[in-house]
């Protein structure tokens, strides 16, 4: 769809929104809010130079979540004409008769709402793609893998996905926004082999906007050069050694940590981070914060999941918890106010160092590079951590062979605390935002 169609498609979409509150209020509810998604795409997989699926999809969604004074009840539907409308608010209301009251349940305070004009986050880049053009760029993503070396023996595909969707958010205190957005992406899988070692590893590019995608070409040789350089992976022997989480596996430990600091685990106290706003996690170099507006951003968003206002905003300042992440619901367990997170963060940035990652192997001598965790050996009570890993072996500063069949241990608290470095090679492929990370010390299990 072009702008005009998309823009026409996104008030009609508002208007069923609109109508489905509109008559959960005429049901009786005291308050109530609607979301709703149409969704669009095609996406293409190739193996082995033939094509193996070609897929296309039109979904569309609408749910609603009303309110009796405390009680709440929620229903959706698949189909927006008025009949379904109408039985979709009666089922809601009927649910939210039956249940239990709950203190913390409601709408957001109206102050915090997104009103008014939104930012232009541009989200919406249609690619222009039909199946046959997918099938070719999928062939030349793969050939140029299958092509890298002759280790390459085989191949689990190349896919490219082109994607659209319009999200459409109200409620009955007048807030009612919607925008399109698009996400496209080319990724390649490949099997590679040298006497009785095989290996596989996996490369891919995603973007809001096509004309930012890694090429076809460089995705498929990424995606070999990396599967190559597993090869001859072998096991060592339990130590304790310095741990550098390359880029791409370093978003899981920010994972961990924002699990942490997350207002479902603290309400429960089900967090290794309980209290730990104001306190020193982090060394003192460490910044982590929110970017929601940034042009283009897989994480951008004007609001979130519950309709409040987002901003650019720290969470981790000077190594200190500035912020805890939370919803409405959690924020009234805990006796705060949320942060804009339901739903989760939105561009989430560690603010990355000067050196890059040969520098970064350089800076940790002998020690452990993490490519690949494996595994969910986290406790996120005791912070206790143990995952499956693989990489390579670094000795003064330079690689030395591939490593496999391994753990790494330690506790979350520690870790994060024995941070040494964050590198300059941020991945930029998903909403949280982060170089290398490279940990002083941790226990290595192996042979």
């Amino acid at each position: 769809m072009d702008l005009r169609e998309v823009t026409e498609k996104t008030e009609q979409l508002k208007g069923v929104v609109s109508a489905l509150i509109s008559e959960a209020e005429q049901l009786g509810a005291s308050a109530a809010e609607a979301g709703m998604s149409a969704d669009q795409g095609l996406s293409v997989t190739a193996r082995l130079g033939e094509v193996e699926t070609v897929e296309r999809h039109q979904e569309q969604g609408l749910g609603l979540t009303v309110y009796f004074g405390q009680r709440k009840g929620s229903a959706s539907t698949t189909d927006f004409s008025p009949n379904a409308i109408r039985e979709t608010a009666e089922a809601a209301c009927r649910i939210a008769k039956l249940a239990s009251e709950d203190a913390f349940s409601g709408l957001p305070d109206a102050s915090l709402l997104a009103t008014g004009e939104l930012p232009d986050l541009d989200l919406y880049h249609p690619w222009g793609i039909d199946a046959e053009q997918a099938i070719a760029l999928a062939i030349e993503c793969e050939d140029s893998a299958r092509g890298y070396a002759e280790e390459i023996s085989n191949s689990e595909g190349a896919t490219v996905s082109q994607h659209q969707s319009i999200r459409v958010l109200g409620n009955s205190l007048g807030f009612l926004q919607g925008y399109p957005a698009t996400r496209h992406s080319i990724s390649c899988s490949v099997l590679g082999q040298r006497g009785e070692s095989m290996q596989r590893d996996y490369w891919y590019s995603v973007a809001r906007d096509a004309l930012d995608l890694e090429s076809a070409i460089e995705v498929g040789r990424k995606s070999a050069e990396r599967t190559i350089s597993r090869l001859g992976a072998r096991s060592i022997s339990t130590r304790k050694c310095p741990v550098l989480y390359s880029a791409e596996a370093a978003s899981s430990l920010i994972r961990n940590f924002l699990g942490g600091i997350s207002g479902g685990s603290l309400y429960r106290k089900s967090s290794f981070l309980l209290d730990s706003l104001g306190k020193q996690v982090f060394p003192e170099f460490i910044r982590i914060h929110e970017q929601p507006f940034l042009p283009k951003g897989l994480g951008s968003a004007a609001f979130d999941a519950e309709g409040v206002a987002l901003k650019p905003r720290d969470i981790v300042c000077d190594g200190v918890v500035h912020s805890y992440l939370l919803s409405c619901y959690s924020a009234r367990k805990l006796g705060m106010e949320t942060t804009g997170n339901a739903g989760g963060v939105h561009n989430l940035t560690v603010d990355p160092g000067e050196k890059d990652l040969q520098r970064m192997l350089a800076s940790m001598g002998t020690g452990l590079l993490v490519t690949e965790l494996m595994g969910q050996g986290v406790n996120m009570v005791t912070g206790d951590y143990s995952r499956g890993a693989s990489g390579f072996w670094v000795e003064n500063g330079e690689i030395q062979f591939p490593v496999e069949e391994i753990t790494i241990a330690g506790n979350l608290s520690d870790m994060l605390k024995n941070i040494v470095e964050i590198g300059n090679d941020v991945d930029f492929r998903g909403n949280i935002r982060t170089g290398s990370i490279l940990v002083s010390e941790m226990t290595l299990a192996g042979e």
